[in-house]
């Protein structure tokens, strides 16, 4: 054999070497998931609810004394067709769940708090058949989670704890549930994102799980009867729990969404010692930073917590954060995404004084704050909720700034917005400009503009004039954005607005339709 035939040999032999060192990755896909699954099977639960709902919850605003013409009129009709009036009826609703532990007798499931949130009874069902009585130990509307128990003669199966922080995209998860009632139920997919802003999502309890900052997304196939079903790793761990899918029609189209389970372990552990969560508070009502408010700050670059009201008895308030402020550090980790904070300061030991970095008229302050208790605080009545937007009165004129027409809050203008916080200040929207930048965002009348903010210059109008003035000066001076404190239903938020001048295509436009109403 010559030395060049042996020379190819070498290099084909090196490939084949090169390529078996390579096979463990390339065959990481399991043949079949039998193995994983079949020991796990025994500890998930199919959890189904029973609530009664009165009539008066049925027939809202039926219910004694509210002086409705037509509620006599409407007994009677129900006495008739029903035999003895407004009943009440109950309703039923299947979720999964797993067991975590087993002390004794006392089983631990764990769920989702909207699977449970309204039950007057529960009824956990074994892997086998047995059905159980059980009762809520505690549960957590801001993280959907629920803690459940029930007395058992015999030993059950339990489901591991695993780490989510340790997943990766891509990687196989296991999900076992009781879709639409389908008991044991086995759907394999893998990890698409992680970290997934969902925003805020309401309960069956009308609460908000707004305490979550990344959900764990996949397409393994859940449905209606998944939440609180278990996620699992190829390794028998749970890693996240089914909450919700994202569909137009209410199933399975490839986006499903679990609590990451290091979060979930935390809630759990609260509420099996305590029956309800125990998480630190400032105080603030904050919202996110867009590129233009971070211009309009003289930010770098758009991160961190904006604060857009701060309440004066509250651990924020005594510390002398202000509405303005941005957020860029708490207890000397960075707030690189204001949805991160909540869950930053909750992790905190309550009573804890720890510093925290704000932005401030185009530098950083260093404040020093104590961690106070939310569930304390919101028991005491200082955490309050958004208050229903209300129906948009009749315009009137003012002076045009920005596309918004404005007038001073005066009696007249509290009585036809609905304005009734004796404090308020600012000037009132009556009237937009529909092809406005503000409108664009949102802005309409009734809307309260308390302050407004460029970089280091601050105003409090009391006048549209006061506005327009501002305008003109930031113009001349060449800045881009202005940024406007909003109130609505006294609840206050940031929106930037462009301070350049019309585009050419609103000026031509305008032209166009002042050239159509001579016709």
């Amino acid at each position: 054999m010559s030395i060049g035939t042996l020379l190819k040999w070498q290099k084909r032999l090196c490939l084949v070497v090169g390529l078996a060192t390579a096979l463990p990755a390339l065959q990481a896909a399991p043949q079949d998931f039998s193995s994983v699954v079949k020991p796990l099977l025994p500890a998930v639960v199919n959890i189904s609810t029973t609530s009664e709902a009165s009539a008066d919850k049925r027939f809202p605003g039926m219910g004694g004394g509210t002086g409705n013409p037509l509620e006599e009129l409407f007994r009677q009709f129900l006495d008739e067709q029903q035999g003895g009036g407004l009943k009440p009826r109950k309703s039923s609703s299947l979720g999964s769940g797993f067991i975590i532990s087993q002390e004794d007798k006392t089983v631990y499931v764990v769920t989702c708090n909207h699977v449970v949130a309204d039950a007057d009874e529960i009824k956990v069902t074994l892997h086998d058949g047995d059905d159980f009585k059980a009762t809520i130990v505690g549960r957590d509307p801001r993280t959907d989670l629920a803690l459940l128990k029930f007395e058992c003669e015999k030993k059950v199966t339990t489901a591991p704890w695993g780490d989510s922080k340790k997943a990766e995209v891509g990687q196989w998860i296991i999900a076992i549930g009781n879709p639409f009632g389908l008991s044991s139920t086995v759907t394999v997919g893998i990890i698409s994102t992680l970290g997934r802003d969902i925003s805020a999502r309401a309960g069956r309890d009308g609460s908000f799980a707004d305490y979550v900052d990344g959900y764990m997304q996949t397409d393994a196939s859940i449905n209606m009867g998944n939440s609180g079903g278990p996620m699992f790793s190829v390794d028998g761990q749970v890693i996240a729990i089914s909450t919700a899918i994202f569909s137009p029609n209410g199933g399975n189209i490839g986006i499903g969404f679990g609590i990451p389970a290091d979060l979930a372990k935390q809630v759990i552990g609260q509420l099996r010692e305590f029956g309800k969560t125990k998480r630190g508070w400032l105080g603030v009502r904050i919202q996110g930073i867009t590129p233009e408010i971070a211009s309009s700050l003289g930010l770098a670059k758009p991160w961190g917590a904006l604060v857009g009201e701060t309440s004066p008895k509250s651990p924020a308030g005594l510390a002398g954060v202000q509405t303005g402020d941005v957020i860029l550090k708490f207890n000397g980790v960075e707030v690189k995404e204001s949805r991160s904070l909540p869950r930053l300061v909750g992790e905190t030991d309550i009573g804890k004084t720890v510093p925290i970095v704000v932005w401030r008229d185009g530098k950083e302050v260093t404040l020093q704050i104590s961690v106070g208790e939310f569930e304390k605080a919101e028991s005491e009545g200082l955490i309050g909720n958004e208050d229903e937007e209300a129906d948009t009165p009749a315009p009137s004129k003012g002076p045009m700034v920005l596309g918004m027409s404005l007038k001073p809050l005066s009696l007249e203008q509290r009585k036809r917005f609905g304005i009734d916080d004796d404090k308020a200040s600012g000037v009132v929207i009556v009237s937009l400009d529909p092809r406005s930048e503000a409108a664009e965002k949102g802005l309409r009348p009734g809307d309260l503009i308390v302050e407004v903010t460029s970089e280091r210059r601050k105003l409090r109008p009391k006048t549209g004039d006061d506005l327009q003035k501002l305008v003109e000066e930031l113009r001349k001076d060449k800045k881009k954005q202005l940024l406007l404190l909003v109130s609505r239903g006294g609840s206050p938020r940031y929106l930037a607005l462009s301070l350049e001048e019309e585009k050419q295509d609103e000026k031509k436009q305008e032209k166009k339709d002042k050239k159509n109403a001579k016709n």
